[in-house]
């Protein structure tokens, strides 16, 4: 058994348990019968000493049984005025003197427990070696222990199937989850689960449960993609075919200019596609620094300045002053790129589009408007689904353009909004909390 599962960890807990009580209650049930044999000799000694006094002499029978050498105890009877008249065993060391009641004597290196009691014509004392008593009680005290060394092992094996049974919720988990493939992201079971492995089934529950709905975001979002490159792909390669059986120079020319143009399309809808995986809700933690709103607007007008002259379009900027906003800014720039694209390409041409960057009660707003035919109100969520179009056969975009701009919107929990503008088109709305 591995030392590191929880089941070892907990049977070694309980046989170190059981092994501390074992010993503290050896300890103290050797300590007590032992003192408790002891009490019971100290009585013997007395009892013997008392009906002694209280029988005057000695009978014959009495004083044979008290002359065995099998028998620990001493008897000795002394005059008032010391002189020995009785013992009931000769013996090379035996105690000359009496202390009245409980004692202990050395003599000649040998130590007596005695009780000596006085009576008005002599006095009478019971003497026993303190070595033999000792073997005695500790005889008694070690008997005592042996139930507790036959229960040792059947409490180790008890503590062995308590061990089992406690984890083994644990193995039916784990048994659980090893039959399970890849696709398998059914909640687990939770019945009959102790309360303190239901917390992490739970937490293996809502994890799968999160895992199910990534999967079927990117099995949804690669159905869509695949189905969304085809097209171009395919018109691609009509392009080709044509450049390819062009009779004359001019017939090249104007195929090679439909195919360079098929081709920037196509890479546009790639990087829209890299772009909103990127951009996904759930995608790892943004690293958020504080940053200028209004000079990272001005670095994308910059760069879209081509796009707006190309279709004669008249770009503005209102920012007064500047306005800090805690984002990243590889992904904020996305985001107004892509507000700023749309607009751009849809939006009438030769019209304007108006930025503003402003800041009021605290939360930084930018605002995108167009002068272009605008979207209808019961259309304007509809418009943030991916590769939605309003006019698929009139429109050249890929439909990802607002749906990038709104996940890159949730990440920085910003909040993105349609409205009619004041120039007759689309006002689209950042809003920081």
């Amino acid at each position: 058994m591995k030392l590191n599962s929880l089941r070892a960890r907990l049977l070694l807990s309980l046989l170190a348990l059981l092994a501390a009580a074992a010993v503290v209650m050896g300890a103290a049930s050797y300590r007590s019968v032992r003192a408790e044999t002891e009490a019971l000799f100290d009585y013997q000694l007395r009892q013997m000493a008392l009906a002694l006094r209280d029988q005057g002499e000695i009978p014959p029978n009495h004083a044979r049984t008290l002359s065995d050498e099998q028998l620990d105890f001493v008897v000795q009877i002394w005059t008032a005025d010391g002189r020995s008249i009785y013992a009931s065993r000769q013996h090379a060391n035996l105690p000359a003197r009496a202390l009245l009641g409980l004692a202990e004597i050395d003599v000649a290196g040998q130590r007596w427990r005695t009780f000596s009691v006085a009576t008005p014509g002599r006095v009478i004392q019971v003497a026993q070696p303190v070595q033999i008593r000792r073997r005695l009680a500790a005889e008694a005290a070690l008997r005592s222990l042996l139930p507790l060394l036959w229960l040792a092992p059947l409490l180790g094996l008890l503590g062995w199937w308590l061990s089992a049974l406690t984890v083994a919720p644990l193995r039916a988990l784990a048994a659980e989850v090893s039959q399970r493939d890849a696709q398998a992201l059914a909640a687990l079971p939770t019945a009959g689960l102790p309360d303190e492995v239901a917390p992490l089934v739970g937490a293996l529950n809502a994890l799968l449960q999160r895992l199910g709905t990534t999967l079927d975001q990117q099995r949804a979002f690669v159905a869509d993609a695949a189905h969304e490159l085809r097209s171009p792909l395919t018109a691609l390669k009509l392009q080709a075919q044509l450049l390819q059986r062009a009779p004359d120079e001019a017939g090249r020319a104007s195929a090679m200019a439909a195919l360079t143009a098929g081709i920037d399309r196509a890479a546009r809808l790639v990087e829209q596609l890299l772009a909103l995986a990127r951009a996904a809700p759930d995608g790892p933690a943004l690293a958020l620094q504080t940053l200028d709103l209004s000079e990272l607007v001005r670095g994308v007008m910059a760069d879209s300045l081509a796009l707006a002259v190309a279709r004669g379009t008249e770009l503005s900027l209102k920012a007064d002053a500047p306005v800090p906003v805690e984002a990243e800014p590889a992904a904020l720039a996305i985001l107004v790129r892509n507000l700023l694209d749309n607009a751009l390409r849809h939006g009438r041409p030769g019209g304007q589009v108006e930025l503003s960057v402003s800041e009021a009660d605290g939360r930084p707003t930018l605002t995108v408007d167009d002068d272009g035919p605008g979207i209808p109100a019961d259309e304007r969520e509809r418009v943030f689904d991916r590769f939605y179009r309003r006019n698929p056969g009139a429109e050249t975009g890929s439909g990802l353009g607002l749906a990038i701009a709104r996940n890159v919107a949730e990440q920085h929990g910003a909040r993105l909004t349609l409205s009619d503008s004041p120039l007759g088109g689309l006002r689209v709305s950042l809003t920081f909390a």
